[in-house]
């Protein structure tokens, strides 16, 4: 038996962040009619954000908070839990999207953290956040001369980054196949995302705002002027709504037209003994992305857990399934096991415990954008493309703003104003998302027509490469 298949023997798929006893009760589904001054639909982070956010700047606001399932169980659940300073999917993308504010979105990037950051502390949510900052690695040789490059990007707009050799690099972690790094080390780091959701929540119900879960919204029509949301068991009116579903995109058919959902997996050791640790090196616990073009990303947890995640894949079954059956088996997770063992060969002695895959809101931007609907009373904010742990905060700030109509300079912006490129419907997007992520599974090994169909998507406004 090889590694993969021998330590993936005894995995529970289920990811390691909601298996936890401190998740809280879930709160009484909404059955009958309510009203509420705002609306939000959505209790992942967007929506969390939103509701404490609308609350703490208007307390004599009336909010109500909807969840179609369980808080964090969604797309929050499952995330990676690196936090970032980046508002717009990393510098490059920043660079490539908006090159002439990308001073300013670097700027509103670490004044998010220093709120995300101000907001644990006054709400006293522990959310296991270890600030350790954020490690790019690269892969080989070739990605040298394009990290060091990253690295002088992020020292120019205010970051204090740092280039490491490859020599200097194994101070920080060690691996046969990482050949340099940038440690970019302010404000960013890894928090444990349930516990973050969780946290949110008490401190979203502590300000008064209304939550239910089990509460999905089925449709939204005008009654008498103000929107009128009807749930499985009752319904809402509302004078705003902010639409905070993110990959899931309910609210209104025409947000798909410019987000596609695809999904990321990710797998969990059992905690890492002191010996093993020793191996590895990662005393300063960054949060880390390698440069292989279907990228890995990992971290430490609090009980010296490692998870390591990657494997982008797509499915489409007409339904917003969040565990597809396809995931809960060990077929899907081989291959990211085994990039797990060529990047750390020395932890051939590992067992994983947890094994799970979650949805991501791709667009062609690669970042937050909002769509306006019902005359701009409803708002749908996210489009994070697997930066939302931290990102959904300021998407959540700024589609506020765009809702209640407030005199914000960043509604001036490129990023608030313009809106990502559309994406071809059913079955064209499911055959473009296969191609696309066989090229990227392949590419670094095979090449050929991998990257000349990776150069023509990029084309089309993804920034794949």
């Amino acid at each position: 038996m090889n590694f993969a298949s021998k330590a993936l023997r005894d995995v529970t798929f289920f990811p390691l962040w909601l298996d936890h006893p401190d998740a809280p009760n879930v709160e009484p589904q909404l059955i009958g009619h309510a009203s509420a001054d705002l609306l939000i639909v959505g209790g992942g982070f967007t929506g969390l954000w939103a509701a404490i956010l609308a609350k703490e700047a208007q307390p004599e606001r009336d909010v109500m908070l909807i969840e179609a399932g369980k808080v964090a169980y969604g797309a929050s659940g499952r995330p990676g839990g690196v936090v970032s300073t980046s508002i717009m999917h990393g510098l490059r993308n920043a660079e490539r999207l908006f090159p002439e504010d990308i001073a300013e979105l670097e700027r509103l990037g670490q004044e998010n953290l220093r709120g995300f950051r101000d907001t644990l502390s006054r709400h006293k949510i522990d959310a296991e956040e270890c600030w350790g900052g954020e490690l790019t690695v690269a892969v080989g040789d070739r990605h040298v001369d394009d990290l060091r490059a990253e690295c002088d990007l992020h020292n120019k707009y205010g970051h204090k980054a740092e280039f490491l050799d490859a020599e200097a690099l194994k101070s920080q972690i060690i691996s046969p196949i990482f050949s340099a790094g940038c440690w970019n080390r302010d404000l960013s780091g890894t928090v444990h995302p349930a516990r973050l959701a969780w946290g949110l929540k008490h401190a979203a119900r502590a300000l008064g705002v209304r939550l239910h879960e089990m509460t999905p919204m089925q449709s939204v029509e005008r009654d008498k002027g103000i929107l009128k949301v009807m749930t499985h068991d009752g319904s809402i009116k509302a004078r705003k709504i902010l639409l905070a579903t993110n990959a899931f995109a309910a609210g209104d058919r025409r947000i798909k037209s410019r987000v596609v959902g695809i999904r990321d997996r990710i797998i969990a050791t059992q905690p890492l003994t002191d010996e093993q640790l020793d191996r590895i090196g990662w005393r300063n616990r960054q949060g880390i992305y390698d440069t292989r073009t279907q990228l890995n990303y990992m971290r430490l947890t609090r009980d010296n857990r490692m998870t390591f995640g990657g494997r982008l894949t797509y499915y489409y079954d007409g339904t917003s399934n969040t565990d597809p059956a396809g995931e809960r088996v060990v077929q899907p997770y081989l291959r990211l096991a085994e990039a797990f063992h060529r990047t750390f060969p020395q932890l051939d002695d590992v067992q994983f415990t947890h094994a799970w895959s979650g949805p991501i809101a791709l667009t062609t931007r690669m970042a937050v954008h909002f769509q306006s609907y019902q005359d701009g009373d409803m708002i749908w904010a996210g489009g994070y493309s697997g930066f939302g742990v931290s990102t959904s905060r300021f998407g959540a700030r700024v589609g506020l703003a765009k809702l209640d109509q407030e005199d914000l300079p960043e509604l001036n912006m490129s990023f608030a104003t313009s809106m990502p490129g559309r994406i071809p419907p059913e079955p064209l997007r499911w055959l473009g998302a296969k191609i696309t992520l066989h090229a990227l599974d392949t590419a670094d090994e095979k090449g050929g027509w991998r990257h000349t169909w990776l150069r023509l998507v990029e084309a089309m406004g993804f920034p794949l490469t």
